[in-house]
């Protein structure tokens, strides 16, 4: 007879041992991989379902704030173009965002305005170097409204006028600033 082990701890068969764990390979030179840019085209925000061409906006804030606007296209950026009409209220065309607006049940018809030459390259600013300007003098240059930028705005306000004329009382609505009084209550008003 074959002598008999004595196995102390796990009784079992027995394993075999396990392979040493070889590491990572890594490269001698590190490969450069680009970083993600989030220079990409983006998908224009959407606008909501109320606001629409013709809709009329109570603007919430800026320079115009609480004034009440005609809004007449959304541009790519996910920007709404409006004007006043500027001679009703003297908000001339801007860029306006969705976030800023509320919008009325008040609509008008703007088919007839031609706003297909508006994007937003239109707005853009003009990049001009005035660093020595800014630093040599005190009185800050006043802002000059472009000769193009005004015959766009005859222009559009020509067709819009017709369009606010044709409904009544409506000229009057648009001139009329919107506010608040102390007992007012925003959440239970129907626009």
């Amino acid at each position: 007879m074959a002598p008999q082990l004595k196995v102390i701890g796990n009784v079992g068969p027995k394993k075999a041992a396990a392979a040493v764990a070889t590491g990572k390979y890594y490269p001698a030179d590190d490969i450069k991989t680009p970083l993600k840019s989030r220079k990409g085209k983006k998908n224009a925000p959407k606008v909501r379902s109320s606001i629409t061409p013709g809709t009329v906006l109570i603007l919430l804030a800026g320079r115009f704030r609480g004034k009440r606007v005609v809004a007449l296209k959304v541009l790519e950026s996910g920007l709404i173009l409006v004007s006043g009409p500027y001679k009703v209220n003297g908000v001339p065309l801007r860029r306006v965002s969705a976030a800023y607006v509320i919008a009325t049940s008040t609509k008008v018809d703007v088919s007839s305005v031609d706003v297909s030459s508006f994007n937003d390259a239109y707005f853009a600013r003009v990049n001009s170097s005035e660093e020595e300007e800014f630093f040599a003098g005190d009185a800050p240059k006043p802002a000059i409204v472009s000769d193009e930028r005004k015959a766009d705005q005859k222009k559009v306000d020509a067709a819009l006028l017709k369009a606010v004329e044709a409904v009544p009382l409506l000229k009057a609505y648009l001139g009329a600033k919107f506010s608040l009084r102390n007992n007012d209550q925003p959440h239970k008003m129907i626009f």
